[in-house]
């Protein structure tokens, strides 16, 4: 890059430029930072489209860009939430953390605490959060799910593809980088202290979007390169079903249920069978037995008849 020589009356024009193009800058930066900020850790998935980074290099008192398209790693990031029944949720609130740990992990918040059933039992619930390295992901879930007999009563696995985001990042860090090694360049150049204040207030802006930028690329890192598994743990007894002096209500209601959908479904079952085979049945016996009999019965009537006409003229005569 060349070092260029700036008199003292080019220095508030060439500040302006770089001005405008912090301005063109740091407003899609800082909306984007905004829009982050507000949704939850565990941002939503969104789809991937490769962008451009752009450097930018002063010669000869001129801005030119120069355009440089990569194909970077993508920057995945996978969570997962699960809800699972135990016995004991303090002894697996225990082993969980320590599996995050063997795993190369840790332990991001982890809560037990009582919860009153309707018969008014007290029973212990937790919830714990852990980071975990995501090729390992897989693994963590199978080892949590084994800690309960029972399928667990939720369970979600999200992925969200932030390449395009995180290729954008970088490209601002590098332009900004630039740009704050620019505003150096004037400010050793200036000799007035309005230009010298001008460029040193420019100059506080770009460090400090370049470290809420850097800020944000780390989290993406962190959060790609660790999973988080979100475990809300019950106890057996909180899923027991409601018992009233050994008698279970809710229980003989299931019964009484599953025993009318057996019925119904026997019923449908006999309906379509009759429909679909034991007519069709019928109705090709007939045609083959049946028509051969009635027209053999006619014939026999036939002939009978005549047999009397026959005998009832000989009579008459």
């Amino acid at each position: 890059m060349n070092t260029v020589k700036l008199s003292p009356h080019r220095i508030p024009i060439i500040i302006m430029v770089l001005i405008i193009l912090l301005a063109a800058c740091a407003p899609a930066s800082s909306g984007m930072l905004a829009e982050q900020r507000a949704s939850a850790p565990m941002a939503q998935e969104d789809s991937f489209a490769m962008g451009e980074a752009v450097s930018i290099e002063v010669a000869d008192n001129l801005f030119s860009i120069e355009s440089n398209s990569r194909d970077p790693e993508r920057i995945v990031i996978k969570d997962a939430d699960l809800t699972i029944v135990v016995e004991s949720p303090p002894d697996i609130l225990e082993r969980i953390i320590h599996m995050a740990e063997e795993m190369g992990g840790y332990v991001v918040s982890a809560n037990l605490y009582q919860s009153r059933l309707d018969n008014g039992q007290e029973v212990p619930r937790g919830s714990i959060t852990i980071r975990v390295p995501a090729e390992r992901l897989n693994d963590a879930i199978n080892q949590i799910e084994s800690t309960s007999d029972r399928e667990p009563l939720s369970k979600n696995i999200s992925s969200q593809d932030v390449t395009r985001e995180y290729t954008d990042l970088q490209s601002r860090v590098r332009n900004l980088e630039e740009a704050e090694t620019q505003l150096r360049e004037i400010m050793s150049s200036a000799h007035k202290t309005e230009d010298v204040l001008a460029v040193y207030n420019q100059l506080v802006q770009v460090r400090e979007q370049i470290e809420i930028i850097k800020g944000q690329i780390q989290y993406y890192e962190q959060s790609a390169a660790l999973s988080a598994i979100s475990v809300d743990l019950l106890a057996d007894e909180a899923v027991q079903p409601l018992t009233i002096g050994g008698w279970q209500p809710i229980g003989v209601a299931k019964d009484a249920i599953q025993t009318l959908i057996n019925a119904l479904k026997f019923i449908a079952t006999g309906l379509i069978w009759i429909a679909l085979f034991i007519l069709p049945v019928v109705f090709l016996l007939a045609l083959i037995f049946l028509l051969p009999i009635i027209q053999i019965i006619k014939t026999m009537r036939k002939r009978r008849r005549a047999r009397q006409e026959e005998s009832n003229q000989e009579s008459g005569s």
